[in-house]
């Protein structure tokens, strides 16, 4: 084993700690703080070819959408359940994840959000140079 695994060979949290996957293919952790995003954008050159590799838990649907003109994110569910709101030309599609190992690929510069009234647990592969964010308008 190499130094730098043997360096690296260490459990974690992924809901309190991220990874960032480089475009040479090594990975650095950084410790969720609320100022986590604007840390690793600086750290990590505005994540030009950059993937942060992210868990988050929600009992609620997100207040914003979201979309990555970077490339394509890969969601992965946990567990709990949710509906993937993807925003289309024609409209609303949605996806359903409702059991433990549903996968949903949120094609490059699509405009994402997700619903769940239950504790929901998802893990994601994000593209994140150029992330942009909108909030979510209330219905009615």
């Amino acid at each position: 084993m190499s130094a730098r695994a043997i360096a690296t060979a260490r459990g974690f949290d992924l809901t309190t700690t991220f990874v960032v996957m480089r475009p040479d293919q090594t990975a650095s952790t950084a410790e969720v703080t609320p100022t986590v995003f604007e840390e690793l954008d600086r750290r990590f050159d505005g994540f030009c070819r950059h993937l942060l590799v992210s868990c988050f838990e929600f009992d609620a649907d997100w207040s914003t959408w979201e979309r990555h003109p970077a490339g394509d994110e890969f969601i992965c569910l946990i567990s709990g359940r949710a509906m993937l709101v993807l925003e289309r030309e024609s409209g609303e599609d949605v996806v359903h994840l409702d059991a433990p190992g549903a996968c949903a690929l949120v094609p490059k510069g699509t405009w994402h959000t997700a619903r769940t009234s239950t504790p929901t647990r998802m893990l994601f592969v994000t593209p994140g140079e150029g992330t942009e964010n909108r909030p979510v308008q209330p219905e009615g």
